[in-house]
């Protein structure tokens, strides 16, 4: 029989729908693909190990997913102890199953605990139940889990009395050793149920923990009793009976669209799934639904217009661009900029015409460039966030800044790889010196500092309160230079703008710059091949090795050419980013314990540098990665300076 299990369930919350599609292989699945993805799922099996080190000599219910009745059995035998911990304890109940991370047993009373890598501060209100009485939304998928956990658990034993608790990553508690995040591993193609490598065994080896248990019965009771509601339309019993049903069935729900949802809809196909023949989850839903034909999703949908947010579209079943007036956008011009909802329209327009020409307010971004004084300075950082910190002393979450690349556009054209820095030094906090190598790179002129969307003003930020609360013989010099090219974040008690405060080339792109080939999007991965794919002047000139455009690379042969065709469209430079290991011998790589095989994302740059963390890791592996994530950082900053170009050469010098 089909169970609805936990993961089921938190899916059917999202959509109902999805659970038709779950589990089929025909069906594409991108979450089975995304590298950010992949790399919190480590994060949270680490978090597990740790948290049953809080509750040590426990029972491992050890069996196959699909085991479900010998799972339920092995937890039925081991609760016949009136003191037992039991880790991944399995209750079946009439249709329902779950797994549960930790459970705690003492005589009749059970702690039912649920272990995760999400963050909390102790110290703040309103950590679960918002200022108006409502589920603080981040929380609500978590607490609605829990709840279908202690729902089965309850049903299956009714003699005992559990009460729900989260075990969590405390944003207040400070690591007491190096490399507490690499005492958990999963070896290469292990299985992270039964495979880890854990290097303590109790948590006297590691001093104090990070991780705090909060009890969250009360919530959980009041979700059962359907207080709070995931679906305005479902009790709670009545969700579970019906995605019980359903799964049980293989039915198709026939849920309603829904607007987030369909956004975010896992179930989608790219054009390369589709050449696999795999299938869409989306389209059948549309086509449905919708009554949508197969010509339908070869037009411009609602779904991709940037930042769109009038869900009433779907209601009145208005998800084609062309379905759309400019009265949806209630457009609010303004002066020398594009509004938003003017961009939203421009969007709508260009994508229903079929144009591909650049929209540009011209006099309004040659007034912006006149003000930013040369020598340019792009720069980027590459960071990471860890529940269980690299580092002593620092905390759940707290920033690590461990790379940046810098490249100077001087006034006269010449472009430099000025310079870069990576640590790739397992157990060395690198902030502070990241800070003096910045300070070094563009401390030393008055020229003009580039970003590209607001995640580097927020590292700063964070550096400086690390220097403020270190005892750093040079923490002052660090933080006035860095207050000199950062503004202030809310947070922050004393408010500053520096004199040098870096410009968000992605605000300068959104407020005065919209290219069709971007398809609404305003990242960098989709700015840089939509620049190229619209710029004479980028394909004549990047298609030339760099060593004969003025152009110098740190991480690059003079030979090497970034500017490749498909057609007559330009590919992606972050797509030819080269593999890793590409010349490895079979020896070599069976010796590898990183298991990775390129660095073309943020996600895969913040596994790479994770995996630098294993003091294990040879000198010749940690130097191939440490090489990919140079390679795709002066990438970012160079796709920077392309998109600098494109405007100075193609729009304003034109």
């Amino acid at each position: 029989m089909k169970l609805l299990t936990k993961s089921r369930f938190k899916m059917a919350l999202e959509c109902p729908n999805k659970l038709f599609y779950t589990s089929k292989r025909e069906y594409a699945n991108n979450k089975n693909e995304d590298p950010f993805l992949k790399a919190l799922a480590n994060g949270g099996f680490q978090v597990e190990e740790l948290a049953r080190l809080h509750y040590p000599n426990g029972i491992f219910i050890n069996t196959e997913n699909y085991e479900y009745e010998k799972a339920a059995q092995l937890t039925q035998e081991a609760l016949q102890n009136d003191n037992v911990v039991i880790y991944e304890a399995a209750f079946q109940f009439d249709g329902l199953f779950i797994r549960t991370d930790i459970i705690v047993k003492k005589g009749n009373a059970i702690k039912l605990i649920e272990v995760k890598a999400k963050s909390f501060n102790p110290n703040e209100k309103n950590n679960f139940i918002g200022a108006r009485g409502g589920l603080v939304s981040s929380w609500k998928p978590y607490l609605f889990d829990l709840a279908f956990q202690k729902y089965v658990a309850q049903k299956t034993f009714p003699q005992f009395k559990f009460d729900a608790y989260l075990l969590m990553a405390d944003k207040t508690k400070k690591a007491s050793i190096d490399g507490l995040n690499q005492l958990f591993r999963i070896p290469n193609n292990g299985n992270p149920r039964t495979d880890i490598i854990k290097k303590v065994h109790s948590l006297k080896e590691i001093g104090n923990s990070v991780l705090s248990e909060v009890n969250v019965d009360t919530i959980v009771n009041d979700i059962i009793d359907d207080k709070y509601k995931y679906h305005e339309n479902l009790n709670f019993e009545e969700a579970i009976i019906t995605f019980k049903k359903a799964y049980q069935e293989d039915k198709y729900i026939n849920w309603p669209t829904q607007f987030s949802a369909c956004k975010n809809c896992e179930f989608k196909t790219s054009p390369e799934q589709e050449k696999d023949r795999l299938l869409s989850g989306f389209k059948n839903c549309f086509t449905k639904q919708l009554n949508w034909s197969s010509s339908d999703f070869n037009k411009p949908n609602v779904l991709q217009i940037w930042n769109f947010r009038r869900k009433n579209v779907m209601e009145e079943n208005r998800m084609l661009m062309e379905q759309l007036t400019e009265e949806d956008f209630n457009i609010k011009a303004e002066a020398d900029r594009i509004a938003p909802s003017e961009r939203q329209w421009i969007q709508v327009e260009k994508a229903v015409k079929n144009d591909n020409s650049i929209y540009v307010e011209k006099e309004a971004l040659k007034q912006e460039m006149d003000k930013w004084v040369f020598p340019l300075h792009f720069i980027d950082f590459e960071t990471s966030t860890v529940a269980l910190p690299f580092t002593a002393g620092r905390k759940p979450y707290e920033q690590v800044a461990f790379q940046f690349s810098h490249h100077k556009y001087n006034e006269d054209g010449t472009i430099q790889h000025q310079s870069q820095y990576i640590n790739n030094t397992a157990g060395e906090f690198p902030n502070f010196i990241f800070a003096r190598a910045l300070q070094a790179a563009i401390g030393n002129d008055d020229g003009t500092v580039f970003k590209f969307a607001t995640h580097e003003n927020t590292i700063i930020n964070a550096i400086i309160t690390q220097l403020e609360e270190s005892d750093e013989v040079d923490k002052e010099k660090l933080i006035t230079f860095l207050k000199t090219i950062s503004k202030s974040t809310k947070n922050q008690q004393k408010q500053w703008e520096g004199n040098r405060n870096m410009v968000d080339l992605c605000k300068v792109v959104k407020d005065y710059y919209y290219n069709p080939y971007t398809n609404g999007s305003n990242s960098i991965k989709a700015v840089l091949p939509a620049s190229l794919n619209s710029s004479e002047f980028l394909k004549k000139k990047y298609s030339q090795p760099i060593g004969n455009i003025l152009l110098s690379s740190q991480n690059f042969p003079t030979n090497h050419i970034w500017l490749q065709m498909d057609g007559d469209k330009v590919i992606n430079p972050y797509k030819t980013l080269p593999l890793l290991f590409d010349n490895w011998s079979e020896t070599e790589l069976e010796d590898n314990i990183s298991d990775i095989e390129n660095i073309a994302d943020g996600g895969a740059a913040l596994t790479a540098y994770a995996k630098l963390q294993y003091v294990d890791m040879s000198t010749k592996e940690r130097n191939e990665i440490t090489q990919g994530l140079l390679k795709y950082c002066e990438l970012d900053t160079l796709a920077m300076v392309m998109i600098y170009e494109h405007f100075k050469y193609d729009i304003i010098d034109k």
